[in-house]
């Protein structure tokens, strides 16, 4: 059997980072990890081709070769999604959809036949059976969330790794919080299940044999959620680490309590974690109580930035604004924390009610929903009906995002945050595209646009006087490129 699995175009938003792929000479950032584990899951006689349309054309011969196409995505990508289905369609050629994107909304698409809603691990050789029979079901959905030490090592080999930044590798799934306006829980669960170390380090070793040498985001949704089982994990990356030497980093995603572990902070950096991303949501307690976010409630938060950056990783922060609690002075509270606390990439985010979220059934029995999601907060878009000013709150919000990521605003957060950490672990390699990135930057930053005294004094500052930290700097005005790209077209 022939089978076509294809990933949609993502849009350019805040973490598309179109605007430095060409810096690196790299197409996406990172290639479609469900999609791949999906394909390691059939049956290994069947012929499999992925196209990633980030990557490249979905041409009508790829369509037409198909029995079957295998289409999955995110909320964001809902017209790439649909544009496929419709092709797909037009060609004859059936679809089976899975991913967010379907199993929160997959009524939205009468062009598809098919869909998998939620994990796919359960439901697999049921769905298999049915596709050898030709008698697929509308719908497939597994009782209960799967045991994910059953799910297999992805299929890299369908993907060229050279055209990605960064690889993705999954350690657990679910997230023992329940943020209001968070899908996860509802999708994954608030009990975390997670791989033991020994799958994760054969996906790591999987992709050093084809080769990878760089960055590599473990993608949870709250990677210290079960914090027995991390340690395990770390551990053994450590041991890992220091047996095969690779040159990968490691970055990922985790609650603000982690400023509350130093053995786990400890285990990260030796284990060779670079980033991790905080949502840190929003300086305001009310706000926080609100979205019952009580984990971030009940602590200085700026504190607990300066405690993960001491550490040696650098925190990526997600910003919330539009909550029913947020005072008419939210853009210049959340302005002056982000800048006092050196959180250089801000994900700043107008609130949105994802399906199946808690702020989602609120909203609808006070008949405050005008839309669905489009999934992209950063989008000058809201669908539901805020309690401050909408133009309000449209305006503040435009205004916080352009004077974050002007340049002078932003060089200064860069140098906030050199002053605090510590580079500390493993190091990682310089490649080439770092060094192309690099000589690119002197003329895009340093020559032809506004904001180049600024980018020199960057420059001159970090080179002379935190040289081991120059690198990292210089990777940060790279990326900012992207981030003011998009924040002066909101």
């Amino acid at each position: 059997m022939k089978i076509l699995l294809v990933y949609p175009s993502c849009p350019d938003t805040f973490w598309s980072f179109k605007h430095v792929l060409r810096f690196v000479a790299k197409r996406a950032a990172f290639p479609p990890l469900g999609l791949l584990t999906v394909a390691a899951m059939l049956p290994s006689d069947w012929e499999l081709k992925l196209v990633d349309t980030n990557v490249e054309a979905l041409d009508d011969r790829d369509i037409a070769w198909a029995d079957w196409v295998l289409l999955s995505g995110m909320i964001v990508h809902k017209d790439s999604a649909r544009s496929i289905a419709r092709r797909c369609a037009a060609l004859g050629r059936p679809v089976i959809a899975g991913g967010p994107l379907f199993t929160t909304g997959h009524w939205e698409f009468p062009e598809i036949a098919h869909f998998v809603l939620g994990e796919v691990e359960n439901v697999i050789d049921e769905l298999v059976a049915d596709m050898r029979a030709g008698e697929v079901k509308r719908s497939y959905r597994a009782a209960a969330f799967p045991d994910v030490t059953r799910t297999p090592v992805p299929r890299w080999d369908l993907v060229d790794l050279r055209h990605y930044v960064t690889m993705p590798v999954q350690f657990s799934r679910g997230c023992p919080f329940d943020c209001e306006f968070c899908d996860i829980v509802a999708m994954y669960g608030r009990v975390p299940r997670t791989k033991n170390p020994g799958q994760v380090i054969a996906e790591l070793d999987a992709l050093r044999r084809a080769g990878w040498r760089d960055m590599v985001f473990i993608v949870d949704d709250n990677f210290i959620g079960n914090g027995k089982r991390v340690r395990e994990l770390l551990r053994a990356l450590v041991e890992w680490r220091g047996r095969t030497r690779p040159k990968m980093g490691f970055l990922t995603e985790a609650s603000v309590n982690l400023a509350d572990h130093d053995e786990l902070l400890e285990l990260m950096v030796r284990a060779g974690f670079k980033k991790v991303f905080v949502g840190l949501e929003t300086p305001v307690t009310e706000s926080l109580e609100e979205c019952r976010k009580l984990q971030n409630s009940k602590r200085d938060l700026a504190d607990s930035v300066r405690a993960i950056q001491s550490a040696g990783l650098e925190v990526m922060g997600g910003f919330i604004v539009g909550f029913d609690n947020d005072p008419l002075d939210i853009f210049g509270r959340q302005f002056e924390f982000i800048q006092r606390s050196g959180v250089v990439t801000a994900m700043v985010g107008l609130l949105t009610a994802l399906p199946q979220t808690r702020l989602y059934e609120r909203l609808a029995r006070e008949g405050r929903m005008l839309a669905e999601s489009v999934g992209d907060n950063t989008a000058a878009v809201l669908n539901f009906v805020p309690r401050l000013d909408r133009n309000h709150l449209f305006a503040g919000y435009r205004e916080l995002m352009r004077s974050l990521y002007s340049p002078e605003n932003y060089y200064r957060r860069v140098r906030a945050f050199l002053s605090n950490w510590r580079p500390r672990g493993p190091g990682t390699r310089l490649a080439w595209s770092d060094v192309r990135a690099f000589v690119r930057s002197l003329w895009t930053l340093g020559v032809s646009q506004r904001g180049r005294r600024a980018y020199w004094r960057l420059f001159w500052a970090t080179l002379l006087v935190r040289p081991r930290k120059f690198r990292v700097a210089m990777e940060l005005a790279i990326i900012g490129h992207h981030f003011r790209t998009v924040a002066e077209r909101l």
